[in-house]
């Protein structure tokens, strides 16, 4: 099939190069899923980090609300109860708006994390 060695150790090269080619492929790939599971555990722990923080402050925020309505009213009891149901009022809503507040966003985020090929197309 070939006329002289020459086309066997072209061949041999070509080979060589294509095994190498796929060996930085396989690396080019674990460090791009190490840099997006690098931003995705960054910006979850962001998330997090905010979530316990704004906790916290609506937690001091409502013992304040409930002292301000308790002299409004009269009783610190209905303070509690009017931020109770604010809280619950609050809860229901963001429950009925979970798909567009949490899901879709976090999908969204998602696919442009995993399947936005605008790194590849620079090279």
């Amino acid at each position: 099939m070939f006329a002289n060695d020459k086309s066997i150790d072209n061949l041999t090269e070509l080979f060589k190069e294509v095994k190498k080619y796929l060996k930085l492929q396989g690396e080019y790939v674990k460090l791009d899923l190490v840099e997006k599971l690098t931003i995705l555990l960054s910006t979850l722990t962001l998330i997090f980090v905010l979530i316990i923080l704004g906790t916290m402050a609506a937690f001091y925020l409502s013992f304040m609300l409930v002292y301000v309505l308790a002299s409004a009213t009269g009783s610190l009891v209905a303070g509690y109860a009017i931020i109770g149901g604010i809280l619950i009022l609050l809860a229901f809503i963001i429950y009925r708006l979970r798909q567009k507040l949490i899901f879709q966003p976090m999908v969204n985020f998602l696919a442009r994390l995993f399947l936005d090929d605008s790194s590849n197309n620079s090279l």
